[in-house]
This record gives C-alpha cells, structure tokens and sequence, in this order.
C-alpha cells in the first residue's frame, strides 16, 4: 500500500508540475517573440531616422541652393537696372549733343541764304508710309538739285536735309523715322555726287512741323517728307 501511495503521489506532482513547465515554455517563447519584433522595430526606427536626417540634409542642400539662385537673380536684375540706367544716360547725354549741334549748325545757317528748295514726299511718289529707302523718283529729284549746285561755283554752299513725319505712331519712332530719311538722303548725296560730308546737315522734327492736317490720308501723305535746302 506505501509503494501504491508514493507512486501515486508522485504522479498527481507530475501532472500537477506539467502545466506549469508548459506555461513558463510558452511565456518564454513569446517573450522571446516580443524582444524579437522590439529589435525589429529598433532597426526600423533607426533607418527612419537615418533616412529623416539624410532628407533634413538634402533639404538644406536645395534651401542653400534656393537661396543662391535668389542671390543671383537679385544681382541679374541690379545688373540689369545698371544697364537700363546707363543706356538712358547715354540717350539723355546724345540728345544734348545733337541739340547743341543744332544749335551751331542753326548759328550757322541763320547768316546763310537760302538759294532752293527741294521737297520729297510721299504725295509726290517718294517715301512710303513707315519706310525709309530712298525711291528712285526721289533721287531723280536730287540729281537734278546736285545739276543746278553746278551752276553755283565759287560759293560757299551748304546743304540742309530735314526729316518729316506723319503722327502715327510714338514720337521717338517718329522722331527715329524722319532721322533715317534725312540720313538715306546724305548717303546718296555723298555716295552718288561725292558732296562732302562736313557739307551736309541732317535734322529730324519728326511729327512736330506738319504742313497739312494729320487727320485725312493725304494729309498724312504730304507731311511724310524731306525738304531739302542749299544755302549760300
């Protein structure tokens, strides 16, 4: 009867102490679970961070960039402005000399006489609206000019050449127009006739001196013109 009792006793304490080895296996397995996926997690957050601090420094990178860019635009539009600001003065500067150069050359011709006059306008066949070539019935008109100067030897002659607008148009580019077809006359008076240039006076009134209404096509027609004087 004591060996049956102590064996059975020993049996119920190893039943008893099964669950309880199966329960610290398993608590163990899934802390083993846990701490693994914590690692994991670890890792994981690691390289985020890692990649976080690779995106702050290319951030900064395109900021630095960005900033740089804007430096340069900014110094582009001083530049800019400079440049602006240069080119007006020079405008401003050229327009004094041309006005001081016509005003010696108006002291010059205001003891002179007028021997002709020569108009060439575009209601006598010569210059086209917005143009400024030299027709040929325009040169026909000056070549009989330059054969009438033949018959002037022995004077001191001079040769005045202004150019005319209409007023459509801004006033500069009008003003740049009725320069351009005095000039196309002192070129063909030099090149054709070899009249000395130091001869030759060119000035643009642009829109200014109209001598007919601007409001009807022929009107406008007439007052696009050059007018050509000899002086003695």
């Amino acid at each position: 009867m004591s060996k049956t009792l102590i064996a059975a006793s020993l049996l119920s304490f190893a039943v008893a102490m099964t669950p309880a080895c199966a329960t610290k296996k398993y608590v163990r397995t899934e802390v083993g679970g846990v701490n693994s996926k914590v690692d994991t997690l670890s890792g994981t957050l690691e390289q985020t961070q890692g990649r976080i601090q690779q995106d702050e420094a290319r951030i900064g990178q395109v900021d630095q960039k960005a900033e740089a860019a804007g430096k340069s635009a900014e110094a582009a539009q001083s530049t800019a402005s400079q440049a602006q600001n240069a080119a007006t003065a020079a405008q401003q500067a050229a327009r004094t000399v041309d006005t001081k150069v016509d005003r010696v050359n108006a002291d010059l011709v205001a003891g002179r006489k007028l021997v002709y006059e020569v108009t060439l306008s575009e209601d006598q066949g010569n210059f086209r609206f917005g143009k400024t070539e030299l027709p040929d019935e325009a040169k026909a008109r000056i070549d009989q000019v330059v054969g009438q100067l033949k018959g002037e030897t022995g004077k001191d002659l001079y040769i005045e050449v202004e150019g005319h607008t209409d007023n459509v148009g801004g006033k500069e580019l009008n003003y740049q127009l009725g320069m351009e077809r005095a000039e196309s006359v002192k070129k063909y008076l030099y090149a054709q006739h070899q009249i000395p240039l130091h001869k030759i006076n060119v000035i643009s009134y642009g829109e200014e001196k109209p001598v007919a209404p601007n409001n009807t096509k022929d009107g406008r027609a007439m007052n696009r013109r050059v007018v050509i004087r000899v002086l003695s």
